[in-house]
């Protein structure tokens, strides 16, 4: 089964309906009816948050995660082990730390795809499947 790692562009593009948005919401769509696997970080969780909160306020914090929850997205846990490839792949690519949590956990198998709007994640493409979303 096919498994979409979301990162927070991606998160903070459905949540904003930006472009792109109407893909997000196919994947979450596929995920709710059983086609696929939709996941995030952890670490791209707290950027959504954190993101939300300075553009909307923090009112909008808990509308925006308790929406995100009601669709079943596993929250993937930033262990110890995923910690350290995700440092390993910040060095080696020369990405943000957020940005390489992604690329890890979308790393685990040839059925995991990135789904991004972070266009400087080109230089892990050969590494995992991306799908990058249109830029704004």
């Amino acid at each position: 089964m096919v498994t979409y790692t979301l990162d927070a562009s991606a998160v903070l593009r459905y949540l904003d309906g930006e472009a792109g948005s109407d893909r997000v919401a196919e994947i979450i769509k596929g995920h709710l009816a059983g086609r696929h696997q939709a996941v995030v970080s952890a670490i791209h969780w707290g950027e959504v948050a954190g993101i939300t909160c300075k553009v909307h306020g923090p009112a909008a914090v808990d509308l925006a995660l308790s929406r995100l929850l009601s669709f079943g997205m596993e929250i993937v846990s930033a262990t110890a082990e995923r910690c350290v490839r995700a440092a390993l792949i910040k060095v080696r690519r020369e990405i943000s730390y957020a940005d390489a949590f992604g690329v890890e956990l979308a790393s685990g198998s040839p059925d995991h795809i990135l789904l991004t709007a972070d266009f400087d994640l080109k230089v892990a493409a050969h590494e995992v499947k991306i799908e990058f979303l249109p830029k704004k």
